[in-house]
Formats: C-alpha cells, structure tokens, sequence
C-alpha cells in the first residue's frame, strides 16, 4: 500500500487547518493554492503543510485534492468576492427594511462554481430572527443558488469582524492568531487574582476574554507549591497570616502581628519552618558584596560641604540685614 501525501490547507488568513490527501500531486509545496471539496461545495484554499504522519492526525479518512489552482480559478475567485460584497449590501438593506438593522451579516461566501451561497449573521440574544424565513427571503434574491444560512455566536463574529482589542492592541488576538477558541471561566481571574472588573476582563465581544488562558496553567502549577490564602505559616520573622499569594515569584505575603504585612518566599518559609521543627539547616550564604554605584544624574551624586564655623548668638547674615533693610523701605509695594 502507498503512503499518502497529506497536506494541510487554511481557507482563511487565520483559520483552522483542514487536512486533505494530495497523493495525485507529490509535487505540492506550501503556499500553493488548490481546489477541494467541502460542505460547502468547490472551494479554493491555500496550503500550509505538507506530507504529514497520518498517525499524528486524529483523522482515519481524508477527501482527496480535487486539483491545485489554475489562473483561470484566481480570476473566478476574485470576481466571486465583488458578488459577495454586494450580496451582503443587498442583505442588510433588507434586514433594515424588516426593521432587523441589528442583526449583523458578518460574510457572504459562494462556491467556486457558484452554485452555493453561505451566509453567516449575528444578533444578540433580545433579538429574535425568523432564520427560515430569512433565508427564503435570500433565496428570492438569488437563482438557481442553495443558500445556507448560519447563525454564529459573539466571539466568532468579532473574529471576522476585527478591530482593536480591548487591552489596546491594534488587532484583536483572534483576528491575528488565535484559530480556536478556548472554554474561558471566570474561575480563570480568580485563580490569576485579576480584577473582576467586567471592563477588565470582558473583551469587545462582550465574553471573558481569551488571553486569561494564555497564562493559567502556569498559575494552576505555581499555587499548588504555595500555602493557601488564610493560612498561618511560620517566617524567620515569627509567625503569621497568608493574605496574598504571588505564584509566579513563588512567594506569599504574609501579615505579621505588631509588623504588618511582609514578603518571603518559598524557600524562606520551608527554611523557617525546619528550624521550628528543630530540624539541622545549612547556614545561609554570606550576601554578595552590592557593585559600586554609577552616578549619571547630578542629584544622585553626595556632595560633601565644609562645616561652617559655628555664629555668634544675636549675629546675623549680611544677606539677612539687607534683606530686612529693603522690607522696611517707605513706598514699596509688590506687584
């Protein structure tokens, strides 16, 4: 039996990969464009892996390429997309007539031989959308065309649509990167001692955003070598009360009767706590000499100033006399 020639393709800049068999064409490379066969009919996709282990994929069967991309499928392709612009003009026009202005068509996609149209939209839950009677309306508009229509939630929708995120940046983390969309709980925060704040950690879809993922688990492994928050621990300075946790600095803060909050780390508490339990403990290593300070700034540099010789009771400065003089001149007002 030969072995398969699998590749991976991307629909979309940013998009899952779909894996197909291109055993008829060995000589494909990445960024080579192909036809394949989907649910939605021929569509054009463009590589970004090539022969893959097919132990490595989860997939048993795979579609095989239709045929990789000729010119004449390009142009098709681009005259596709003016018809998909101004389908979606028609849509909303429509939905503003039926007085559904906030249903928001997101994309409008034909088939490389054109015979099918997928829509997606989305509405917030207040809005109802007959979607039947929408997509009759749709099919009114085009012939000799399916038209599937599909309703996507808040998160896919502000993936197409794109735009600034809410910490700032200039593209939003799923419109550049981001090809799958992670379980996001609020237990996330929490567990990151993040602000609750709905404006902290709510993004421009209005869900939790994605990146309280980025660095959960890391967190999740820190605290379980951490004492818990609450609980009383022994320091080199006495003993005391966990009242916050820094996972990543692997240390806690612990409140100290009669000296208020104080910061040690792991190693100082298991240190600590040897010696409570009368247990031997290495001597801690004499601290390394600090390096010597380089002054650039004129305020940071120590100016040493001769000692003044010590005045007379009832002397006073020239500078005072004259200055006391002026103050008691007739005629002078300040401006």
């Amino acid at each position: 039996m030969s072995t398969q020639y699998i590749i991976g393709v991307q629909f979309e800049d940013v998009g899952k990969n779909y894996y197909f068999d291109a055993s008829r064409y060995p000589d494909l490379q990445p960024g080579d464009p192909v036809i394949v066969r989907t649910s939605r009919g021929l569509q054009l996709a463009n590589i970004t892996q090539v022969d893959l282990a097919v132990d490595d994929l989860d997939l048993n069967a795979f579609k095989a390429v239709e045929r990789p991309a000729t010119p004449q499928d390009l142009l098709q392709r681009q005259a596709l997309v003016i018809k998909e612009r101004e389908m979606v003009e028609r849509i909303r026009e429509h939905l503003q007539a039926q007085g559904l202005s906030a249903v928001k068509v997101l994309s409008a996609e034909f088939s490389l031989d054109g015979k099918r149209l997928f829509i997606l939209i989305n509405n917030e839950p207040s809005v109802n959308v007959n979607a039947k009677q929408l997509q009759q309306d749709i099919k009114g508009m085009v012939k000799d065309v399916d038209v599937d229509l599909r309703q996507i939630g808040p998160r896919d929708a502000a993936k197409l649509i794109g735009g600034m995120g809410a910490c700032g940046l200039e593209k939003r983390c799923c419109s550049q990167f981001l090809t799958d969309f992670a379980s996001i709980s609020i237990r996330m925060a929490k567990t990151q001692d993040i602000s609750l704040t709905p404006s902290e950690i709510t993004g421009m879809c209005g869900r939790l955003r994605c990146c309280l993922d980025y660095e959960y688990e890391q967190y999740v492994e820190a605290i379980k070598t951490l004492p818990k928050r609450k609980r009383k621990v022994i320091t080199p300075m006495g003993e005391g009360r966990v009242i916050q946790i820094l996972p990543l600095r692997q240390a806690v803060i612990v409140d100290l009767p009669n000296l208020g909050p104080r910061q040690f780390t792991k190693e100082e508490l298991d240190r600590a706590e040897r010696i409570a339990n009368g247990e031997e403990v290495e001597p801690l290593p004499p601290p390394e000499p600090k390096p010597d300070t380089i002054v650039s700034r004129p305020e940071d540099q120590v100016i040493a100033r001769e000692k003044q010789p010590p005045q007379k009771p009832g002397h006073r400065s020239s500078s005072k006399r004259r200055g006391s003089s002026r103050s008691r001149r007739p005629g002078r007002r300040s401006n």
